[in-house]
């Protein structure tokens, strides 16, 4: 199931949106002209990795460049290949932008980079022993999902059901599209994906949007005032 559109239509430009996926790319093209791309040590210096986090293993001093803490950032903004940011960044364009929407600018970019941490530290919990780099915007996009599952679960999704020359063109609720992406997290295994971090961001997702709903509706009660 590729979710191709949503008919959702925003009041409004996603222009951190538009920023954040035109970033995720530009970084991916600087990554593939650095030679410690295909060496792979880019990954190490710049990508997540719990064990260094932790502080249970420090970096040979050639690959340091950033503090461990930094890198639940750097991480976020890098990506393994070609199909992995194309397939990070058509959840971002189809979701993001009415979430975005919903929340303003400013306050979309905090609830993105807090999903994004959540994500991280629920892989880094998994196995804080673990020396395997983690890059991918998929965490923090995991929880734009789970914030588009409260917030608009009826929007109607174009998707794609691949069915090799019976493949179909399909409309159905959000619902459905993203609440078979959760479960595909949990059923999918293996391939060096951080499905964990999948999880965890999506999950903190759907909590982090129930408190800036929240804030928002406080927000807007107190300019209407007492009076509406």
């Amino acid at each position: 199931m590729i979710p191709l559109k949503d008919d959702n239509p925003t009041s409004g430009r996603p222009v951190v949106t538009y920023f954040l996926i035109a970033l995720c790319v530009l970084i991916f093209f600087i990554q593939l002209s650095s030679e410690s791309y295909k060496t792979g040590q880019l990954f190490y210096s710049y990508g997540l990795i719990p064990s260094v986090l932790m502080g249970h293993n420090q970096l040979p001093m050639d690959l340091y460049v950033v503090p461990g803490y930094i890198t639940i950032f750097t991480s976020m903004f890098m990506h393994g290949g070609f199909m992995h940011l194309i397939g990070n960044m058509l959840y971002m364009w189809i979701f993001a932008d009415n979430i975005e929407d919903n929340l303003g600018p400013t306050k979309f970019l905090i609830f993105y980079l807090l999903a994004g941490i959540g994500a991280a530290m629920t892989q880094v919990l998994m196995d804080t022993n673990s020396q395997i780099p983690m890059v991918g915007a998929s965490g923090a996009i995991g929880g734009v999902l789970g914030a588009y599952l409260i917030n608009h679960p009826n929007a109607r999704v174009l998707v794609l059901i691949p069915f090799g020359f019976f493949s179909q063109l399909i409309k159905i609720r959000a619902l459905y599209v993203l609440g078979f992406w959760f479960i595909l997290q949990f059923i999918s295994s293996g391939g060096g994906v951080a499905y964990a971090a999948h999880i965890g961001g999506f999950v903190s997702g759907m909590i982090l949007i129930l408190f800036f709903n929240k804030k928002i509706k406080r927000k807007n009660k107190i300019m209407k005032g007492p009076w509406g």
